[in-house]
């Protein structure tokens, strides 16, 4: 899909907004780029039709859900295994990020979990235990400058 034939200039303008702040008004919405607020409602429907808009999400802080530590974990596979893997992968405790990648490793995960004993469970009882799992490297993340889930909609216009 090329986007900038999707949308047009309000459409970014809509979802620059949005992407700021999902639950901003639908008035203030269109306020912000001039326009009546049921306009905008159709637009941003039509955009959540196209898939461009997946979805709408709250942050949490993990700390108070005994969630602070974050791990990322490289996950080795067998050449022929079976395609179900990355679906059981992402059904793994803790899990929230499923990437297959190139190169040596077929898996790059992403885990928030309590402490270093819940991480070493996961990944002896549950990671390890699959069938076409070879093995697994382990990062903990130690400090976190920044992390989102924002598109850069500037390069839209380049």
């Amino acid at each position: 899909m090329d986007i900038k034939r999707t949308i047009d200039e309000i459409d970014y303008k809509i979802l620059v907004i949005l992407q700021e702040k999902a639950r901003i008004p639908n008035a203030e919405v269109a306020r912000q780029v001039g326009m009546a607020p049921s306009a905008v409602l159709e637009r941003i429907r039509k955009l959540e039709d196209h898939g461009i808009i997946e979805g709408y999400e709250v942050r949490l802080n993990p700390q108070p859900f005994n969630q602070g530590l974050m791990a990322f974990v490289q996950v080795s596979i067998q050449q022929a295994c079976h395609v179900d893997l990355a679906h059981q992968l992402a059904e793994v405790t803790g899990v929230q990020d499923v990437h297959q990648v190139a190169g040596d490793d077929g898996y790059l995960l992403k885990l928030r979990v309590a402490d270093n004993a819940e991480l070493g469970k996961i990944l002896a009882d549950e990671i390890c235990a699959l069938d076409g799992v070879l093995q697994t490297k382990t990062s903990i993340v130690l400090n976190t400058t920044k992390e989102t889930r924002k598109i850069d909609l500037n390069r839209l216009t380049e």
